[in-house]
């Protein structure tokens, strides 16, 4: 059973922490190469794509919920409710992309208005959202089919899928951002032009692929056919995912935005400490993902105490993880410091970023784990927005707030307050990880 399940967990980490690492190496790709012509064309298409930030956010929730149901319905091998969970799935989150890509390419520097004051950096911001704006229509339905990939043991098409997009994406960025191979440079705007048409692509494999032998895909003649029975289960999972994913995704973006208006120099240092975050915790978000699958599976069949045993299996790694990424964090720290072009006040905010972020990846890597990939396993949602609602908007954001407008603290004290929630939440999840009430079967038997 030991070697099973640690075999089954790295089977659908690596893929999984891959395909996190690539999509992250496009955020990296954009600043490292807008980096290298203007700070200002970088700081600026990180605010940006702040927009979609929040969008993911909404649209992880409908398939943060259709992977908790599809990972124990796959327990089971009910392909006909998955099929059901599916269709949900692209209903919920076409709509919400067509009108996320509607008020990016139609009112964009609205948007931006919120993220920066700066004339120039609103302008450069607006004009990456008329572009790239498109390719988020298309992002949710994409997230759907690869979510169903995952939950039924297609980890690896997944990730290659999200390969293939991301190398072209990388690619294109450098033809377009800096005029290669006869193409006018075009900064920001090739920045947002490689991005749609990679996910373009994307989209088109999604399609093909869900039509292959063992794939998955949503039957048509049920599209827009009600489950009821699922549909309620569906929302039972989803609302607290909603409503955590809208929590920390506007306080993740609240840091962003406190920082953007504390000066360019701060928002430029902030966009690579944000980016080197993102890369970091790729390997953490594949643990998370995996533990989910993996104690969904056995929660599903019924086999309550060896989903029990899993979960504890993988809080250790959650830890194990967590000290990694801090030491990791510590390690590359000069290798970024070398690689980018900033001022040297930028540059002296973003070693104090670095430091202080080492710090924090312990929580973020635990909680990664254990709230998103342990306790969503058997449904239990709730607790996310609870600890949220306490230790984020209770805590970190009301100070950083207070800190960058009211009192007037340097930056990196405000970038301190951004990052207190993480690790101040440890002890709470661990009292509540010890009720098990995450040990859980979901599934019923006749839907």
């Amino acid at each position: 059973m030991k070697d099973y399940f640690y075999k089954k967990l790295m089977r659908l980490t690596l893929p999984i922490a891959l395909q996190s690492l690539l999509l992250a190496s496009v955020a990296a790709a954009d600043a490292f190469m807008l980096g290298r012509i203007e700070q200002n064309a970088m700081a600026a298409v990180s605010l940006a794509t702040q927009i979609q930030f929040v969008q993911n956010m909404i649209i992880s929730a409908a398939i943060g919920a259709g992977s908790i149901l599809g990972a124990q319905y796959w327990g089971k091998q009910d392909t006909r409710t998955i099929n059901d969970i599916f269709c949900l799935m692209l209903r919920i989150c076409g709509i919400l992309s067509l009108v996320s890509a509607l008020a990016c390419v139609f009112f964009p520097q609205y948007l931006m208005l919120a993220f920066a004051h700066d004339p120039e950096l609103v302008r450069i911001g607006a004009s990456y959202l008329r572009i790239a704006g498109w390719s988020y229509l298309l992002t949710g339905i994409s997230q759907c089919y690869l979510t169903v990939m995952k939950i039924s043991d297609h980890a690896a098409a997944s990730a290659w899928v999200s390969g293939v997009a991301v190398i072209l994406n990388i690619v294109l960025n450098a033809v377009c951002i800096f005029g290669l191979l006869g193409v006018p440079a075009m900064g920001a705007r090739g920045a947002a032009l490689a991005t749609l048409i990679s996910r373009i692509v994307e989209f088109g494999l999604c399609i093909g692929l869900s039509y292959k032998k063992s794939f998955l895909h949503p039957e048509l003649d049920s599209f827009f056919s009600r489950n009821k029975l699922i549909e309620k289960d569906f929302m039972k999972c989803a609302m607290p995912l909603v409503g955590a994913m809208l929590l920390w995704g506007i306080g993740f973006t609240s840091y962003t935005a406190v920082m953007g208006h504390m000066g360019a120099d701060s928002a430029g240092a902030n966009s690579i400490a944000s980016v080197v975050r993102d890369l970091v915790c790729c390997f953490c978000n594949g643990i998370g993902a995996a533990a989910g699958i993996v104690v969904g599976n056995e929660l599903g069949a019924g086999d309550l105490t060896t989903g029990k045993l899993y979960g504890e299996k993988c809080m250790k790694i959650g830890y194990i993880i967590g000290f990694g990424s801090t030491a990791l964090v510590l390690l590359v720290t000069p290798l970024v410091m070398r690689f980018v072009r900033l001022t040297d006040q930028a540059h002296s905010y973003l070693t104090g970023m670095m430091i202080i972020m080492a710090v924090y990846m312990i929580g973020r890597a635990v909680n990664t784990v254990i709230i998103n990939g342990i306790f969503a396993a058997g449904g239990d949602t709730l607790f996310d927005m609870y600890s949220l609602v306490v230790c984020m908007w209770g805590l970190a954001v009301p100070l950083a707030f207070l800190g960058a407008f009211v009192f007037h603290w340097p930056v990196l004290l405000v970038y301190s307050c951004t990052c207190l929630d993480e690790v101040g939440k440890i002890p709470w999840v661990m009292y509540h990880y010890r009720k098990y009430k995450w040990v859980k079967d979901l599934t019923r038997e006749t839907v």
